[in-house]
């Protein structure tokens, strides 16, 4: 293990981290709230810290495997570590592990927050805790590879370990042209999406904050009632269009701007994704007008939005769901481990590993029937490989492992049973809102410390993909 090259890259990050924390100041600086000097410090302590860690452990080369995975998982530790000291300086949180989870919440676009009055913070360190959403959604590790070559450090390889899902799609032939390419179009994405919401009624500020929270799929809002704050149809309709877009394949986006929208439509995962929306918000509408709204347009508004933004995990709400019947709410649960697409910015397990286990199920069955065929999974007409399979059965197995672990050491710590399983399905899920005592209309501020750090480390298992993270742990990884 070469910890010169793991250090030193962090200290890079940190540095990238560092400048877009001064970002706020000009929010801050508008609205005269009072955080702008704890702003200031907490940048110069990051940007001192990144140049330092880089003055002192140079490194030029290639990474290996092992270094890629220590430093993409450490560099969402560092991430949270430093981005919980505006919070902590400015004192609207003033304990560490509450800062840290909020931090990490943010980055890993989680959206679980511990803030029971959210408008009761400065505008800037609202801005810093949705950005935090923006940059870890497509990746501090992307960015760091679009803008500077790494001095010579093998990049594919961070890119491999960082971006989500079963199978990176390698846009160009270059990977620092891929990481721009896929930044380009978050901007983009993220641009378009802001003259929007900002056609609908919002201010520059609350525009950014939640397009940030949507492009990210992260959830976090200005707003203690989150979207529901609005009650406005026209920023529903358009919130859950960028959501559906973030949850879908920016690979699919980027060929589309290239003069290939038909990619898309052929696209099974892209089919499939919209296949469950659709089936969802049928069942979660039927369910809801049977036993809570009198009114089927009204329980197709709210059912629609927070199917899409449990399935794409990004966790905005216009309604209390916790009040929703029970069979609604086991809905909401199910959707929270389905997740969006392979190479987008959601979370969960994801519709392509869904998708695949799916028709594995299906060849077995035929199997049964047919013992000499030869059938073989295939995903846009091309075979499955049976490694892939295999690597997707095992990813699963520990995704609930991890769930099962996690729950119930949050029912040892004193919690009830809808709020252990929730809690660890939204935040290993990179969900955000759960139910119980962590649903919609409440917050993790009352859960134990200890639990708290469990949580946080589901998001961070979670956000890359449980064996970026759990690599570490192994012998192998340290011989």
């Amino acid at each position: 293990m070469n910890f010169r090259a793991v250090i030193a890259i962090q200290g890079l990050l940190l540095i990238f981290q560092g400048f877009f924390m001064l970002l706020p100041l000009g929010f801050s600086l508008y609205y005269g709230d009072d955080d702008v000097v704890p702003i200031l410090v907490s940048a110069g302590i990051t940007l001192a810290a990144g140049f330092l860690l880089r003055l002192l452990f140079r490194f030029q080369g290639e990474l290996r495997l092992k270094e890629s995975f220590a430093t993409v998982s450490l560099g969402w530790v560092f991430a949270a570590l430093f981005g919980a000291l505006p919070f902590i300086i400015s004192g609207y949180i003033p304990s560490f592990t509450n800062a840290f989870f909020e931090s990490m919440s943010g980055f890993t676009t989680t959206g679980a927050t511990i803030l029971a009055d959210i408008e009761a913070l400065p505008h800037g360190l609202l801005f810093w805790r949705s950005l935090t959403h923006w940059l870890g959604g497509m990746g501090i590790i992307v960015l760091s590879l679009a803008i500077l070559p790494l001095m010579g450090v093998g990049g594919m390889q961070l890119y491999k370990a960082e971006i989500p899902g079963p199978t990176p799609d390698k846009l160009t032939p270059r990977i620092q042209q891929t990481a721009k390419s896929l930044w380009g179009v978050y901007v983009l994405l993220s641009v378009v999406e802001t003259g929007l919401l900002m056609a609908g009624g919002l201010n520059l500020f609350d525009g950014l904050c939640h397009t940030f929270g949507s492009m990210a799929t992260g959830g976090f809002s200005t707003k203690t009632a989150s979207i529901g704050h609005f009650n406005s149809v026209y920023i529903e309709a358009v919130v859950i269009v960028f959501m559906v877009l973030a949850g879908t394949n920016f690979a699919l986006h980027f060929h589309s701007l290239k003069g290939r929208p038909s990619a898309y439509w052929k696209s099974e995962e892209f089919r499939f994704y919209l296949g469950v929306i659709l089936f969802f918000t049928v069942l979660l509408t039927a369910a809801n007008a049977l036993a809570f709204f009198p009114k089927v347009l009204d329980s197709f508004r709210y059912s629609a939005f927070h199917v899409v933004s449990i399935t794409t995990t990004t966790g905005f709400t216009t309604f209390d769901f916790g009040q929703w019947p029970a069979a609604a709410r086991i809905i909401l649960l199910i959707l929270m481990f389905i997740g969006g697409s392979a190479g987008s910015t959601g979370g969960s397990i994801k519709i392509l590993r869904i998708m695949i286990l799916v028709k594995q199920v299906r060849a077995e069955l035929k199997k049964l029937l047919h013992p000499r065929a030869v059938i073989s999974v295939r995903v846009d007409g091309q075979p499955v490989q049976p490694r892939v399979v295999i690597n997707i059965l095992s990813f699963i197995f520990l995704y609930i492992m991890i769930f099962i672990a996690a729950s119930l050491v949050m029912g040892l710590l004193g919690l009830d049973l809808d709020s252990a399983f929730s809690s660890v399905a939204a935040t290993l899920g990179n969900v955000g809102p759960g139910l119980g005592i962590v649903g919609p209309a409440a917050h993790y501020f009352h859960v134990p410390m200890l639990g708290k750090w469990i949580l946080a480390f589901c998001m961070l298992a979670g956000r890359l993909e449980i064996y970026t993270v759990l690599v570490l742990c192994t012998r192998e990884f340290w011989k």
